[in-house]
């Protein structure tokens, strides 16, 4: 059994400062609380990621150039919720349904939230949530729209773990939404029997 303790809970260090903008763009605020300094998205922006594993077992990734990176990125389905303002009240699910199919070419027939997560909560106060796709079709290519440059990639699960060695060997970057399919590999020794 876990034990919580609210010990230090008390010590936030600069909680209680005024939260400054230090420069806006139109999709990245910078901001600084006392003394800490990060980033979030601009205009309440938030962002679904899209768990989709087909009925064959097979786990849909994309890649693309990240500029922040200098390379392509192998990474979970994913994009922006309420980015144009024709749709700032958008639901999650109806973006990440969106974006799985202009990305990949693939239509989820049901999307379940799975929780909102936050990646490095250290410099970043951006949130995602996570959604499972269900019962996918494929339906197009994908490959995104306008200027995106996505690669649609279909992997078995089983050889996910040597598809992004490989894939590092390569010179991709991976993207750590992809331990939501690694975790119960690299946890396997840890857990008790």
């Amino acid at each position: 059994m876990t034990e919580i303790t609210t010990s230090g809970l008390s010590d936030h260090f600069d909680a209680d400062k005024p939260v400054e903008t230090m420069w806006e763009g139109r999709f990245i605020t910078a901001k600084r609380r006392g003394r800490w300094e990060y980033v979030g998205r601009a205009r309440g922006i938030r962002a679904a990621v899209i768990l989709a594993v087909d009925a064959e077992d097979h786990v849909i990734l994309v890649d693309q150039y990240r500029v922040p990176l200098g390379k392509r990125c192998i990474e979970l389905p994913a994009g922006l919720v309420g980015d144009h303002d024709d749709n700032r009240d958008e639901d999650a699910a109806i973006a990440a349904a969106r974006e799985l199919e202009e990305e990949t070419g693939y239509h989820a027939g049901r999307m379940e939230t799975v929780g909102e997560f936050f990646s490095s909560p250290g410099m970043v106060s951006e949130s995602f949530t996570l959604f499972r796709a269900h019962d996918l079709v494929k339906v197009g290519d994908g490959g995104g729209v306008d200027s995106e440059d996505i690669v649609v990639h279909r992997v078995p699960l089983s050889g996910l773990t040597e598809a992004l060695a490989a894939w590092r060997q390569q010179g991709y970057a991976i993207d750590v939404k992809m331990l939501t399919l690694l975790g119960p590999q690299i946890l396997g020794h840890y857990i008790p029997a």
